[in-house]
């Protein structure tokens, strides 16, 4: 992972379930400032379909999507 993409902010979704962690992560995204990044951690598997829907809708860009096990890690950088 490239060195320049540290979040500005972690939001941790384990244990909940769709659609919170969208809502979560729409809510904490409007709180950053543009090129900013959102960590979200969440072990829900609609998740990454939801947030991946979610960053085309809204034109933000996921920078990385990672799993280990049963939990997933996004990295999204605000871009509006």
């Amino acid at each position: 992972m490239e060195n320049d993409v540290r979040p500005k902010k972690t939001l941790d979704c384990i244990g909940l379930y769709c659609p919170q962690p969208l809502f979560q992560t729409r809510e904490n995204i409007d709180s950053l400032q543009v090129g900013e990044i959102l960590e979200v951690l969440a072990d829900d598997p609609a998740a990454e379909e939801d947030l991946k829907r979610f960053a085309k809708r809204t034109g933000h860009e996921i920078v990385c999507i990672e799993k280990e096990g049963d939990t997933l890690r996004f990295l999204i950088r605000k871009t509006k």
